[in-house]
């Protein structure tokens, strides 16, 4: 795990918004918020928000992918490359 070094006070965050926000977007770092002393709160950009989001959701899938190959209910892996082969033949 990487070290957190974009650590500020919450008045700093009041008095500086619009740099900070700049900065944010440029380095997609996420920027830890402190209140008296204790982290409050993690802010981040719009395109690390998204991707973390799309991360999620590939992850959720696979994990729904891995129970439904428990339960016998799955596809094999060579039937959905199989599958894929087939569509992307026909968009050809």
């Amino acid at each position: 795990m990487r070290k957190l070094a974009n650590i500020i006070p919450v008045s700093d965050l009041r008095q500086n918004t619009a740099n900070l926000l700049k900065k944010l977007n440029e380095n997609n770092e996420p920027l830890i918020i402190t209140q008296r002393g204790r982290a409050a709160a993690v802010l981040i950009g719009v395109e690390a928000y998204e991707k973390s989001e799309h991360e999620k959701e590939l992850l959720r899938l696979l994990a729904k992918g891995d129970r439904e190959v428990e339960l016998g209910e799955g596809y094999d892996l060579n039937t959905v490359f199989a599958e894929a082969d087939a569509l992307l033949t026909k968009e050809s």
